[in-house]
Order: C-alpha cells, then structure tokens, then sequence
C-alpha cells in the first residue's frame, strides 16, 4: 500500500477511484498554488480489509500512518504529540463520489495534555489550547468510542448555565480547562484508559474513519444516490489549520455561486473563532460574507479569487471548505456543488454563454433533470408568515409537520406530503429528507452538510428560523407563540425563507426562456450536416 502526499511541493495529481475524491480535489488545488495545508492520503484499497478485519490491515494502517505522519512533520516543522511544537491533524474521509456528512471526521488529532501545554507555549493562548483539547475529546469520544453525543452535550449545557454565557466561545479558559477534564473522565469511565498516546488515537481515528463507510447513514445515502458501485472510502490525513485561533480566525463554506437559486453569486457563510465542524454541522447561525469584507477585506479578495479559479479550472460551480488563521486563508476542500434542478438549468445555460462548457456537455450535465416538471412555484392563499429563515434549497413545500424521521417516514406512508421540522438539520435524518416533502430548522446555516443533501435531494429547506422552538423529546414545538403537534400544516417558501401556518396552494410559472434555450441545443445536436 503506497502513502500519497499532498502540499508542501508534492504537485501530483490523484485520481478519485484511488485516493477518494476530496484527497484527489485537494491534490488538484495544491497544484494549481492555491493555500493548502500538508497532507497524506491513505488509499480506498484498505477500507475493504478494514471492515472485513483482514489479518494484517491493521498493521498496514499503522505503517501508513507513520510513513505520512513523518512528511507532515517535515513540511510543518512541528512533532506530532511534542510539548513544544506540537502537531495536530484532522483526520477525514473521501470516496470516489461525494457524499457530505455521511461519514465521519476526527479533528485536533495529537491534542494530548502534553500538546496542551506545547500550544500555550507556542501560542500564549490557553484559550485556544484547552478548546482544542475538549474539541478532540468530544470529537474522538464520539467517532471513536461511540460515547452519544449527549454525554458530552450535557456538561457543556451546564457549563455555560453556570458560567452565565450561551456559548462555547465566551467561555473563558479556566472554564474550557474543566469542560475537557469533564470530558475526559467521560472518556476514562467508558473504556478505561485515557486516549492521550497520540499514535494510538491517530490509529483508532484512521479505523473508525475507514469504518463509517459501513454506517446506517452512509448506506442508506448510497442507496438513495446508486452509489452501490463504490468500493469504500480512503483516509486524509492533514496537518490542523486552527479556525478557533483568535478572532482573526475562522471556518466557513463558500459556493462559487447560488446552488439554491442559481444566481451568479457566491454563497459564502462564516464562523469566526471556530472550527469547520461547527459550521457544517448545522447546529448554528453563520454569519455571511459581509462579515469576513468588514473584519477582513484581503482575506475575502483572497477568498473570491480562489472560487473564481476553481471554478474555471473545474468548469463547474464548487462548493468549497476553507479556515482562517489569524487573517490567512487556507482551502480545505473543493467540490461540485450539489443544486437544485432549478440551479443545475441555470448553470447549464450560463456556463455555455461564458464559453466554460459546450451545448453537448451542458445537456450531459442536466440530463437528469425532469425539465417537463420544471417551474418556478409560489404559494398562494397562505396570509402573513409566522417565521423567517434562511432559504438553503428552493422551492415550495406544503405538508404535516413530523418531528423526527421515523415520524416523517411513517407519515409519507400515508400519501400525505410532510414537513420535517428540527431543531437542527444533521446528515444522520437522510432518510426523513428523503421521506419529507421539505426541512424546516431552527437552527443551521445554508452550507451545512445538510443543508446540501437537502438540495441534491430537491427538497426545500429553510435553516435558522428565528421564531421556532422545537422539542424533539415531546414531539411539539413552538413557531412565533403557537404550538405545532405532529399533524399540523405547514407551508415554507424555500426561496423567500418564510415558513406560513397551514395549508397552502402553489402557483405554478414554467421558465419559457430557458426550456427554449435548451430546445434549440438538443435540435443543433441532432441536425444532420448538409450534402
């Protein structure tokens, strides 16, 4: 098994089918010269022995792991577990074809009370050392040792009570010192042992990444999408990049364009003085691009160039992964974006006027829309709306309200059309995405994991709505001073945000312009050329 290496002058290219394709895409980038960070690739011909417990891929992994593990250091100039330099790394997953949040990541891999001490040397900043600390605990507690994520919910959920803040961010060090000490007992008390020998815990992250690949999620994603064909997911390894730095710092999402409406504009979210996780996650409220511009012009400059690069080097719109630390940008990941059938027209058509694709290509590319089903819908008869979010997928969705997939599921077997409703949007309710007719949550950002699922799906989904209050425990909720019960109607208009009680109607307007645009590529393809 060969380790291949990314960053740091190594400008290979990687096909997908070897290396999956987000390692194949982050090579890619690195070629080009844009900011990545270092990394190794443990290749898709080990997930197979993984899962199947092959006698000697363990032994594999762990070679694998140390030969790369050595570049890293090299091209970082930092030890892996020191108490001085320390090096930290994620460690992600990458099939052949994408498929966001459906299997699992381990981030600040290496962070072990000794790496603590070494990044408050480095550093100064005990803040920022004792947050990567409870994050790879809760991180790797959860991916790992498969403690629920309520065993760790629930201490922070005090903590912050306690303190009198609402979030991990304004909690001060001291308070992040306990928080991770909690965890740590947590930890201790479900398997024995401390995880603090950092090749150990880069071996079991490594495994238990390789192993999602067998997960209910990822299985039923790749059922949905007829990825039956794919042979299981390699490993990325890559130094740490630290959006939880200082308040120049920060993770975000960033679209090349509109995938909901299709627009010819970047979508880009935010999160300052956070980690990538916190925002694909969906279970907070981004800020947008603006945010980055007033605080930090020349990395949003940076930022708009890289999508303009990659999306002429791909010649499709990307959906981008990046971090800010302490004011630099550094690209993560690149991909096509998923859309909707709206936006995948819209693409189609603008992508040939700019010259980036051909007539042909384009009609490849949107061969699976149903264009006859095509239309610009809008609700009528609804009156005044109750709630406003932020549109993540487009569209109109009217049905009953379910507040878990189980229910959404149960519900669609009945023929009536269902709204999801969540206090966050998370990749484990595929299959109530799936189910449902359109997500509404309270809580979420349109570049959350989800959030994308939702769109390849073609379901609309309104994320961050203010008003809701949702109890997932006692199946009920609250939308601007009203209950919802599982039953009850709601209508959303995922272009608009605006989510309305009851049961609407749904105007329909067909895109003449843009059906008659495609009309006349499909009679130039199939001309015949004059005698």
């Amino acid at each position: 098994m060969k380790v291949l290496l990314i960053g740091d002058g190594a400008a290979k290219l990687y096909p997908a089918d070897v290396v999956g394709a987000k390692a194949a895409n982050l090579a890619h980038m690195a070629a080009l010269g844009l900011p990545v960070p270092p990394a190794f690739v443990l290749p898709i011909e080990l997930c197979a022995a993984i899962t199947r417990g092959e006698a000697g891929a363990r032994q594999k992994l762990a070679e694998g792991l140390d030969e790369g593990i050595a570049f890293l250091e090299h091209a970082t100039g930092k030890a892996f577990g020191d108490r001085r330099h320390p090096l930290l790394v994620s460690v992600r997953s990458g099939a052949a074809r994408s498929m966001p949040g459906m299997l699992d990541t381990v981030l600040d891999v290496g962070c072990t009370p000794g790496a603590v001490r070494g990044l408050i040397r480095a550093t100064g900043n005990p803040h920022f050392a004792y947050d990567c600390r409870r994050r790879f605990l809760e991180s790797y507690g959860s991916v790992v040792l498969g403690i629920a994520d309520e065993a760790f919910a629930a201490p922070l959920k005090t903590l912050l009570a306690a303190e009198g803040v609402t979030q991990e961010q304004d909690l001060d060090s001291e308070a992040l010192e306990r928080l991770a000490a909690t965890h740590q007992q947590t930890i201790e008390e479900a398997r024995s042992v401390a995880a603090d020998d950092p090749r150990q815990d880069l071996r079991a992250a490594a495994e238990a990444v390789y192993l999602s690949w067998m997960s209910e999620r990822a299985r039923t994603y790749r059922k949905i999408e007829h990825f039956e064909d794919l042979q299981g997911t390699a490993v990325t390894v890559q130094a740490m990049i630290f959006g939880n730095h200082n308040a120049r710092s920060g993770a975000g999402v960033a679209f090349s364009r509109d995938p909901s409406t299709g627009r010819a504009e970047p979508v880009i979210d935010v999160l300052f003085a956070s980690q990538g996780e916190d925002v694909v996650s969906g279970r907070r409220n981004p800020d947008t691009e603006e945010a980055i511009a007033r605080l930090l012009p020349e990395v949003d400059s940076t930022l708009r160039a890289a999508l303009q690069t990659l999306e002429r080097e791909f010649r499709d719109v990307q959906d981008v992964e990046f971090t800010i630390e302490d004011g630099k940008l550094w690209l993560l990941q690149t991909r096509a974006a998923k859309r909707t059938p709206d936006a995948a027209v819209r693409f189609a058509i603008d992508f040939v006027k700019e010259g980036l694709i051909t007539p042909a290509e384009a009609l490849r590319r949107i061969a699976g829309v149903d264009l006859q089903a095509l239309a610009r819908k809008t609700l009528v008869g609804v009156g005044t709306p109750v709630g406003q979010g932020k549109g993540a997928s487009t569209g109109i969705a009217i049905g009953r309200v379910a507040f878990d997939s189980a229910s959404a599921m149960r519900l669609a077997e009945t023929g009536e059309p269902v709204i999801l409703v969540r206090p966050n949007i998370n990749t484990a309710d595929v299959g109530g995405f799936a189910a449902c007719a359109g997500i509404l949550a309270a809580v979420g950002g349109r570049t959350a994991h989800a959030a994308l699922v939702a769109r390849q799906l073609g379901k609309p989904c309104i994320v961050g709505c203010a008003a809701l209050e949702v109890d997932p425990a006692r199946q009920k909720a609250r939308l601007a001073g009203r209950d919802l019960r599982e039953g009850d109607w709601l209508s959303l208009d995922g272009e608009s945000g605006q989510v309305f009680l009851g049961k609407g109607e749904v105007a329909v307007e067909t895109p003449q312009a843009e059906l008659a645009e495609i009309s006349r590529w499909k009679q130039a393809e199939t001309a015949q050329p004059a005698a």
